[in-house]
């Protein structure tokens, strides 16, 4: 057992910092400006003040004093006084936010139970965050095999910059911790295009304008902070900002251009449709579709509540890159692997409620991270007619593109943007052949239904491996993770809901992926969704087909040489040509 001496040295430690160099320090100046914490000699810490206010907070209400949200909202702002951010005072609002959540709105054994036991091991985080990050930082100098070749330490992931991030779950939440009591730097983010972190915005947002949904959402945080000050997570959350390169002369997969989906011909993968359940009760591991803001996260730390921001108050370490992931542009998407979900909930916007504790049952991969991948990508806000323009069409696939990309099928990309008349002439088998002959094996998979059971070689895996090796060899048992989605882009963002299911699908088959499982939501404009995809399967139309088709509607859309919708068009159209 340590002595109190020793007890002492090891909090000394991990209050100011680690011992040793930080050999990453570029990645760590980038992050730096948008930290508390103060760099020495290749050190963290925090200054002395904080520092000892936090060792009061950690000691629980009969040393610190600290026992009702009031006195919670007094402590904040003195650390943020103590930390030179005078000038960003809090507002009264987010001050009595503080004070009407905890002392009000929270029952008082809860609130009690929360300020003797929570915040004391929430001060502990913190005090220990300075040697949390050294860690961080020394073991991704010492790992032999990393994530991706992208992977770095935590750092600025700015525009146009493809990297990945691995966190541990105790790092995220102590850097939540910081967030919660609003100690993040804000003087520099917006310059950098960075969204909002500190939690004062959604306590502020609460006493403001209260609204029932507003205090749920705070719930799910509290209750976050609850489960992993109880029992510390030990996995892995991985943050990555996927960018499709503007300049076709760039090693890897470039930004299509619009001949690119005129021209493809790869199948259409499967397509079910789901009229009831939620993206996030997903069972098996697939890429589950983030209905995101250009700014990660949206409105989830101020009155948003829409799917983005529930997301982020079910699964709060999502908030985490809101620190170091600016808005995205149009060829970039952000992937997070791991994030764990701690809550349940009912209703939606308004109607939003917490509804007690939820224990994540997803398996974890070889990485520590949680089998639950979870891709943002933003769809054009308000577009109105424009939507049906070429323009706005090929932005729409192109982003949804990007966020279903698999890297780990590069290679296949590479001979799918390559692929031209000329390296098809020496191709010494039948191309269209073996298309067909992969359809085929698709339709005796599962018959002419669109809901059929994804198994080892579908379609679009075979054909690909097929133009690579230039034989045809079924390809070997792997995972295979399809796309989860909805109305995204819908809604709030006055997206057509038929145009961007179909761009959805066309973008999942292109990025070769197994199947896309949609979630209608019961929208009433989507009830046919079924039956447009089966008979569309049925005809083996091929992506540039129904791209094509896509694009002649809006095109008469603008001119105003029809007002129906995509499908009412579309399947009059398909009849006549069968006839």
């Amino acid at each position: 057992m340590e002595n109190d001496t020793s007890t002492e040295k090891k909090k000394k430690k991990n209050s100011h910092g680690g011992d040793g160099e930080l050999e990453s320090e570029d990645d760590l100046k980038s992050i730096l400006p948008y930290l508390p914490l103060h760099l020495c000699s290749s050190s963290l810490f925090w200054p002395p003040p904080v520092v000892e206010a936090l060792k009061a907070l950690s000691l629980g209400p009969h040393h610190s004093n600290v026992r009702s949200g009031q006195l919670l909202s007094l402590a904040i702002s003195d650390l943020r006084s103590s930390l030179n951010y005078s000038s960003t005072s809090l507002s009264s609002s987010a001050l009595h936010g503080y004070s009407l959540f905890f002392d009000d709105l929270m029952p008082r054994a809860d609130s009690v139970k929360w300020f003797e036991e929570v915040l004391p091991k929430m001060a502990l985080l913190l005090l220990n965050l300075p040697s949390l990050l050294e860690t961080h930082y020394r073991r991704h100098q010492q790992q032999q095999q990393p994530l991706d070749s992208n992977t770095t330490c935590l750092r600025l992931l700015d525009s146009q910059q493809p990297g990945l991030v691995l966190l541990s779950q105790e790092l995220i939440a102590a850097l939540l911790s910081c967030a919660f009591f609003s100690l993040f730097p804000a003087a520099n983010r917006g310059a950098t295009y960075l969204p909002t972190i500190n939690f004062h915005h959604l306590f502020a947002s609460l006493y403001g304008c209260y609204e029932e949904y507003q205090e749920s959402k705070i719930k799910c945080i509290v209750h976050y902070f609850e489960r992993v000050c109880l029992c510390m997570p030990t996995g892995n959350v991985s943050f990555e900002r996927k960018v499709l390169p503007l300049d076709r002369r760039a090693v890897g997969v470039s930004y299509p251009k619009p001949d690119f989906w005129i021209k493809s011909d790869l199948p259409l993968c499967p397509f079910e449709v789901q009229r009831s359940g939620l993206i996030e009760d997903q069972v098996h591991e697939a890429l589950e579709v983030d209905f995101a803001n250009q700014y990660l996260g949206g409105g989830a730390l101020h009155h948003g509540c829409v799917q983005e921001e529930i997301r982020f108050m079910i699964n709060p370490e999502l908030v985490a890159g809101m620190l170091f992931l600016p808005s995205m542009a149009d060829n970039e998407a952000i992937e997070v692997v791991g994030t764990e979900r701690f809550s349940n909930y009912t209703g939606y916007a308004s109607s939003f409620r917490f509804s007690g504790d939820y224990v994540d049952q997803k398996d974890t991969d070889s990485f520590g991270r949680r089998k639950t991948r979870i891709i943002a990508i933003d769809a054009l806000c308000s577009p109105g007619r424009r939507q049906y323009g070429s323009e706005c069409l090929q932005r729409e696939i192109n982003k949804a593109f990007c966020g279903f990309f698999d890297m780990s099928k590069y290679q296949q990309y590479q001979d799918l943007f390559q692929y031209d008349e000329h390296w098809e002439s020496d191709v010494d088998f039948d191309v269209k052949k073996l298309r067909e002959q992969l359809r085929n094996d698709a339709m005796t998979l599962g018959g002419p239904s669109t809901s059929y059971q994804i198994t080892e070689g579908a379609p679009e895996n075979q054909l690909n491996q097929c133009l690579h090796t230039k034989a045809f060899q079924p390809s070997q048992h792997q995972e295979e993770i399809g796309i989860v989605t909805g109305n995204w882009g819908c809604g709030a963002f006055g997206g057509d809901p038929q145009l961007k299911a179909i761009i959805q699908w066309l973008a999942a088959s292109q990025a070769l992926r197994p199947f896309i499982l949609y979630h209608t939501f019961g929208l009433e404009t989507l009830e046919v969704l079924d039956q447009v995809t089966r008979w569309i399967i049925s005809h083996e139309w091929t992506v540039g087909e129904l791209w094509n088709m896509m694009g002649e509607y809006g095109s008469k859309r603008l001119k105003g040489e029809t007002r129906v919708g995509f499908f009412s068009w579309l399947l009059p159209l398909v009849d006549s040509n069968d006839a």
